[in-house]
């Protein structure tokens, strides 16, 4: 058994800028140089197995939980060096792919037919979309975001995610980056019937321990199996300990007293996407009212879970 390695099909890494783009120490020159994105992405990428699908993101901030155990505390890491990779082996009845879409400056409207290549619709299996923006400054890039994310927000669908600062893998695509001046989104998408998901949003009036943990016992209630689950964490790079005055890792602490044993992840970015959507085992949405879901946010937290199914 010591012999047996299990290969992961897919992989999410995410890690801050710092921690990308640092130093390496150049031994003919003797002095240290600026590595480029591209450098490191193509050196992590050759550590897996070629078919393996990799989605790479770079992020402000970074959350995760530390390797060793479930039940290790999540660090919420706003400054200094950090990053993390989530390797998905083969999972029975479970389908993850990742996907890309890129805003064309040619055509305004979005063909909504790429989403069926995609497997984003017409998917009866379909749980959970991890959706990440990117170059979110640029011009057209927040209309281009509501064209992607409107037509998914459907009762059956978790959606969340963030707006990141770059992605710099994509292997499916052989897309090692994305062109300077392009903005778009990619994402996880997760199908398989035994797939149990659930989301809540902390927004701005979430600003205290007390309210903190309240939010997080909506998402307890949903009652989502923890044993084979990952959380997600995606905040606001306002959030943190300046918008809890001083107190630091308030979130992930929260998220800890009521989830010890969940894996928690994440960053912190600039803009969220997600929503309040609890979903039974049976995938009967559970929401306040009968108006769409408003999926993109400022100064918020979106708190998920994710479900693989039981383990045999």
């Amino acid at each position: 058994l010591q012999k047996v390695h299990v290969l992961p099909q897919t992989v999410l890494y995410i890690a801050d800028a710092e921690t990308f783009s640092g130093h390496e120490e150049c031994h003919e020159q003797k002095k240290a140089r600026k590595r480029n994105s591209k450098e490191t992405a193509l050196a992590l990428e050759k550590l897996l197995p070629k078919r393996c699908q990799v989605l790479g993101l770079v992020t402000p901030g970074i959350v995760v939980t530390p390797m060793g155990s479930s039940s290790n505390q999540p660090q919420e890491i706003e400054e200094g060096e950090a990053g993390f990779a989530l390797l998905f082996p083969k999972i029975d009845g479970v389908k993850i792919h990742t996907f890309h879409f890129s805003k064309d400056v040619k055509n305004r409207v979005f063909d909504e037919s790429k989403f069926a290549e995609a497997g984003l619709k017409n998917n009866p299996d379909l749980r959970v979309v991890l959706l990440f923006g990117y170059n979110s400054w640029k011009t057209g890039a927040t209309r281009f975001l509501h064209q992607i994310v409107n037509p998914l927000n459907e009762k059956s669908i978790i959606l969340a995610g963030g707006q990141v600062e770059s992605f710099t893998s994509l292997t499916s695509e052989n897309n090692h980056a994305q062109p300077g001046d392009a903005c778009g989104v990619v994402g996880l998408a997760f199908s398989g019937p035994q797939i149990q998901s659930a989301t809540v949003l902390l927004d701005q009036d979430v600003a205290d321990e007390r309210t903190a943990e309240a939010a997080m016992q909506r998402l307890k209630a949903a009652n989502i199996p923890e044993h084979n689950t990952i959380g997600f964490m995606f905040a606001c790079v306002g959030r943190g300990y300046r918008h809890y005055k001083t107190k630091r890792n308030m979130e992930a602490d929260a998220f800890r007293k009521f989830f010890p044993n969940v894996p928690l992840f994440g960053f912190f970015g600039h803009g969220e996407i997600g929503c309040d959507r609890i979903v039974t085992g049976n995938f009967v949405l559970r929401e306040c009212n009968d108006i769409k879901d408003d999926l993109l946010h400022g100064y918020t937290t979106v708190m998920t879970l994710i479900h693989f199914g039981s383990t045999k």
